[in-house]
């Protein structure tokens, strides 16, 4: 059985079990499966050789969500080739390409964690309450070293974007 973690994080004060373990800098990157569309599914493997920032939002429809995808979509114009910025929800795959084509978000790779939550329990951000991933930053280089890590201690927060793209730019 995985491991839970209690009171580790909240929604609108209300605590939340995270399930998985819970990840520090220097670990190596837990390995995941995640769908980019219903059939065509990703792991940490594709992106070898790349630096990596994860931006890990619960459902890309709502405010925070949106906001925090979008600024890492205008972000991600100012890094180069060797930089991918992925960003992973529970929503279906087919709603996150439908808000992408509203947003007009183009640079970010939105990637599907709806089948099995295997990203959200390797990552120790799965929401045992909802099924959904708590709101989580990480930064790996490309040896897929974790460098940067921040999980929300409150679901309804915004992360620490300054903190996280300063991560990511020292590895490039």
């Amino acid at each position: 059985m995985a491991q839970e973690r209690a009171g580790v994080s909240t929604f609108k004060g209300n605590p939340l079990t995270l399930i998985g373990p819970e990840l520090k800098v220097g670990d190596q990157a837990p390995d995941f499966q995640l769908n980019k569309s219903l059939v065509d599914v990703v792991s940490l493997k594709d992106y070898a050789g790349k630096v990596k920032l994860i931006s890990v939002v619960p459902s890309i429809d709502t405010g925070v969500c949106d906001a925090q995808t979008r600024r890492f979509n205008e972000e991600a114009s100012k890094f180069g080739d060797n930089v991918v910025i992925l960003t992973v929800s529970a929503d279906l795959p087919f709603a996150q390409a439908r808000w992408c084509g509203a947003a007009g978000v183009d640079r970010v790779v939105l990637l599907s964690d709806y089948k099995n939550n295997n990203f959200g329990e390797a990552y120790g951000v799965l929401i045992k309450e909802f099924a959904l991933d708590m709101r989580a930053i990480f930064v790996i280089d490309a040896n897929d070293k974790i460098q940067y890590i921040e999980v929300l201690s409150e679901m309804t927060e915004h992360p620490n974007y300054e903190n996280a793209l300063n991560a990511l730019r020292a590895l490039v």
